[in-house]
């Protein structure tokens, strides 16, 4: 490790993404270009310029703000070095040395899409698209944009997705409607996406990023992944604990954890609350009062926060998750210290919106799927989903337009958060079991009631909290697009090493089931493509 580097909180105003315009946009939609490129940028006032790799040469990437239905076409190009500045544990599947060390792909996280642009982890590019990887099948990734919803891109290489991401490569992706827009929130400049990542630094202002466990293990070969990584230092938009000047009004804050790991409370240390308006797939039906919200890596927050009582004060976004070092207590500080530009006419609606959610009576399936973590060859922590490993058959496979119920059994122990691709998954309940009863016999024995979801869960997302010691149930409608996908616990040391498996939505099955669900349910698939007859293009 190296020597701990210390630095002032509060000193770096809060940056702003700038927001991507389209080359091109017409009747079939709009035109973007992306080139990823190695930049240096200062994350702190004290620090020197620190090396990344940015979207379009920024970090975090520029922003896209689009509609829904309105397809976005992106043309995602590396023109990075050949050679990686983070450790690459070559032991790791997909990191081979056979494999070039730079290779990228983008996944839009949350968004559906079809399979050749949903960012697939053997679907890699190298620099000028010179090598590719197995899946690899089209330079221009298409997005429907199926919903409105606050969504990111990052990169999803196979193997190395950690240090890709670790290194710089995320940004926002924002979609709109009507609807949304009708509700009277708080907009334009009263409306910022905060990205929080944790980041370590060696004292030049490089980043750390840790080669081997810090227990010395002959065993281990060099370098050796990490899993999971917690980082020193929390950033907002690419700066270290920074501080953001408001007016007294009403803010909306689209908050996303992307931590490698790290899971986060965010609590307000004046003790006002949040008002929590929307979550990973869009908005909730109405606004849940929070005092404080738990994120997982990857899961969002859409909230409102009235500072119109809160004008000459400052206000400090907290991480109170247990556990929180002091360097990671504190996130970003408002200094309610603009005058108010006029009267705020902004609102905080009593509905939002109608959630068509799915019934337990519409799954034809139900899975049982755990959560372990054995050891490797070498004494390492391995976790995987189900027992198996990501070259293991695809075991997962269902009918497009399915719907079915999945059981997280977690008997590892952490709190893993799981994403599925393209699938909108609504909680239904968790509940705690024997874990040494399960192990020793495969059969559940409960320990206490099930639990529905908090308050600020019930809608759908796409990232869910599968607590240690308990069974997570979700449901979840496999559509709208047929294809390869994966599923995988998105802390990224996790995923890199083999928490990941692939599965497979069928095309041109059951057709009947299909058209009846969508007589019996229309509410559900209202808006959607039809199924099972979407064309690839």
């Amino acid at each position: 490790m190296p020597p701990k580097v210390k630095l002032q909180k509060f000193v770096d105003k809060l940056p702003i993404p700038k927001t991507i315009s389209p080359i091109k946009r017409d009747k079939k939609g709009s035109y973007y270009e992306v080139t990823m490129r190695e930049i240096t940028q200062k994350l702190h006032r004290d620090l020197g310029p620190t090396r990344l790799w940015g979207y379009n040469g920024m970090y975090p990437g520029p922003t896209f703000d689009v509609m829904k239905d309105e397809t976005t076409s992106v043309k995602w190009m590396n023109d990075l070095p050949q050679k990686h500045f983070l450790p690459i544990d070559t032991t790791v599947h997909g990191a081979e040395k056979t494999l070039p060390q730079v290779r990228t792909v983008v996944h839009l996280h949350g968004g559906k899409q079809l399979e050749h642009s949903d960012g697939y982890p053997e679907a890699w590019f190298t620099r000028n698209f010179e090598q590719t990887g197995p899946m690899f099948k089209r330079k221009v990734s298409k997005y429907p944009n199926l919903e409105a919803t606050t969504l990111f891109y990052h990169d999803h290489t196979m193997g190395i997705t950690r240090l890709n991401n670790y290194a710089g490569l995320g940004g926002f992706y924002i979609i709109r409607d009507q609807h949304e827009q009708s509700l009277n929130l708080p907009a334009g400049t009263y409306e910022i996406p905060l990205m929080i990542q944790d980041r370590s630094f060696n004292p030049d202002g490089s980043l750390f990023y840790p080669a081997t466990p810090d227990k010395k293990n002959p065993r281990l070969p060099y370098p050796s992944i990490v899993t999971p990584f917690d980082a020193d230092y929390i950033l907002v938009n690419g700066k270290v604990s920074p501080y953001l000047e408001v007016e007294p009004r009403k803010y909306r804050f689209r908050i996303l954890n992307y931590c490698n790991s790290r899971a986060i409370t965010l609590k307000l240390d004046c003790g006002q609350p949040f008002y929590q308006i929307g979550i990973d797939r869009g908005l909730l039906e109405k606004p849940v009062k929070m005092n404080q919200i738990l994120l997982l890596t990857t899961e969002r927050a859409d909230v409102i926060v009235d500072f119109s009582r809160s004008y000459g004060k400052t206000v400090i976004l907290k991480n109170v998750f247990k556990g929180a070092s002091p360097e990671t207590t504190d996130v970003m500080q408002f200094r309610v210290t603009t005058p108010l530009n006029g009267k705020d006419t902004s609102s905080i609606p009593d509905r939002l919106t109608k959630i068509n959610f799915l019934s337990r009576e519409m799954a034809t399936r139900t899975r049982d799927l755990t959560l372990v973590r054995v050891e490797d060859k070498y004494g390492r922590s391995l976790n995987l989903l189900d027992g198996k490993m990501w070259s293991d058959p695809i075991s997962e496979k269902m009918d497009l337009g399915t719907v079915e119920i999945w059981r997280l059994i977690n008997l590892s122990n952490d709190d893993h958060p799981i994403h599925l691709h393209v699938v909108d998954m609504q909680i239904l309940e968790r509940q705690p079991f024997d874990v040494a009863h399960f192990q020793a016999t495969g059969k559940l024995k409960f320990t206490g009631p099930a639990t529905p979801p908090e308050p600020n869960e019930r809608g759908f997302k796409d990232t869910i909290r599968a607590p240690a010691g308990y069974v997570t149930s979700f449901i979840g409608s496999f559509d709208p697009f047929a294809g390869l996908f994966v599923w995988h616990c998105h802390m990224l040391e996790h995923e890199d090493y083999e928490m990941m498996r692939p599965f497979e939505i069928l095309k041109k099955k059951n057709r009947l089931k299909n058209i009846l669900m969508r007589i019996i349910y229309p509410s559900r698939f209202r808006g959607r493509p039809r199924l099972p007859d979407d064309k690839e293009e």
